[in-house]
């Protein structure tokens, strides 16, 4: 027996005598009618492939687009928006909620313009946490139905905005039980930047002294989580607003940048430091503090910035010449490695977030929600600043 569900206005059929054929047929003519989620299932639970390789085929969403790039005024939200066939790594993932990244309102702005320009309309977003909706035919670990959170990489062109989302599997893992789907969008990116600094790039350990550089905000209070889970001493410097929280994590020390000296306040030396700021303030102070050997990591690299610039021909060796540079300099001179760091998909690392925030040693507040239509409401925010903390769209 197949059955046939169409979510256009939530509709099911069930066909005790129908034949694969007939099956696929109806699924076809459906498709040209434009319904937007199909699924033709046996009675019993199982999936007929019906030559789709997927158990969902979802022909169009909603999404919200940036036609070009600007202010909040620049987002649009649409219906219709299509979404393509899966590869085989890939998942359909049936968002329920999805937070907004600083990365999100920069890109909006034009941060990435020599990159992201000539493939507008763009999808913003990168966290995301829902359902999945199909799986391509390679994928072994996750199955429909299942609730799972995780993050595009940077340069994403299909974001998250959207009912529909489409990742790669080593980019998604189970959501966290102990969480709700707003709770756990919030995490993925800022958590996998973090990890991508110390345990990839430093290689953090139990005892090793960590400094994180702008610890208030979403990364860097990921960085602190994820240091004292592995056993580190973890210094940072943040806002006035933010120590009490900050301790509560497990620093040791929490420093107010506003009204101290950081540099005076902070005692010894560094295995390792992210900075968030990545201003030349910060990254002079970071590089002074660190151990010989030590890694320096700033989140702020110009590889966009020169590229933006000068194009992507003169801009990308241009920044790769500048980053080697200061990697020689800060080698010779002061004994350390210095590197720009980046956010990508690191399937072992998502699986351990998800590990520490089950266990509750991992969590990033949400301060504020807003409906995913709200969506311009919410960037104007973010923008003025009027909400510090994290900020996640619900789609209903």
């Amino acid at each position: 027996m197949y059955t046939l569900s169409l979510n256009h206005s939530t509709i099911c059929i069930h066909f005790p005598q129908i034949t694969e054929f007939a099956a696929q047929f109806l699924c076809k003519t459906m498709i040209r009618l434009r319904y937007r989620r199909i699924e033709i299932g046996t009675g019993d639970g199982g999936i007929s492939n019906l030559g789709f390789g997927k158990r969902g085929i979802v022909t169009s969403c909603r999404a919200v687009l940036l036609p070009r790039f600007g202010g909040p005024e620049m987002l649009e939200f649409r219906d219709n928006v299509s979404v393509p066939d899966l590869k085989p790594n890939q998942v359909l993932v049936r968002a329920r909620a999805v937070s907004i990244n600083p990365l999100d309102t920069r890109m909006r702005s034009g941060y990435g313009r020599s990159i992201f320009e000539p493939l507008l309309p763009l999808i913003l977003g990168r966290d995301i946490s829902g359902e999945v909706a199909a799986v391509g035919n390679s994928v072994k670990s996750l199955t429909v139905g299942q609730d799972v959170f995780g993050a595009l990489h940077p340069t994403a062109v299909r974001g998250t905005y959207t009912d529909y989302a489409i990742l790669a599997e080593d980019e998604l893992a189970p959501k966290p039980g102990s969480l709700s789907h707003v709770e756990a969008s919030a995490i993925p990116f800022a958590a996998l930047t973090a990890w991508r600094a110390l345990k990839s790039t430093a290689r953090i350990r139990e005892g090793h002294r960590v400094l994180v550089i702008g610890g208030g905000g979403a990364v860097g209070f990921s960085a602190i989580q994820l240091a004292v889970a592995a056993g580190c001493h973890v210094s940072t410097t943040c806002g006035g607003e933010s120590i009490s929280r900050i301790l509560a994590a497990g620093a040791e020390q929490a420093i107010d940048y506003t009204s101290e000296d950081a540099e005076v306040a902070l005692k010894g030396h560094f295995d390792a430091v992210l900075d968030t700021i990545g201003v030349p303030d910060t990254e002079r102070m970071g590089i002074s503090l660190l151990k010989k050997g030590g890694h320096y990591m700033t989140l702020q690299g110009e590889a966009a910035s020169v590229t933006d610039r000068h194009g992507l021909a003169i801009g990308l060796p241009m920044a790769a010449a500048i980053l080697l540079k200061k990697q020689i300099q800060y080698r010779y001179s002061h004994g350390i490695e210095y590197w720009w760091n980046y956010m990508r998909a690191d399937a072992e690392g998502l699986h351990e977030i998800r590990r520490l925030s089950e266990a509750g040693k991992l969590q990033l507040p949400v301060d504020k929600t807003f409906p995913i239509s709200q969506v311009r409401e919410a960037h104007e925010a973010k923008d003025r600043r009027q909400i510090p903390g994290k900020v996640v769209l619900e789609i209903d």
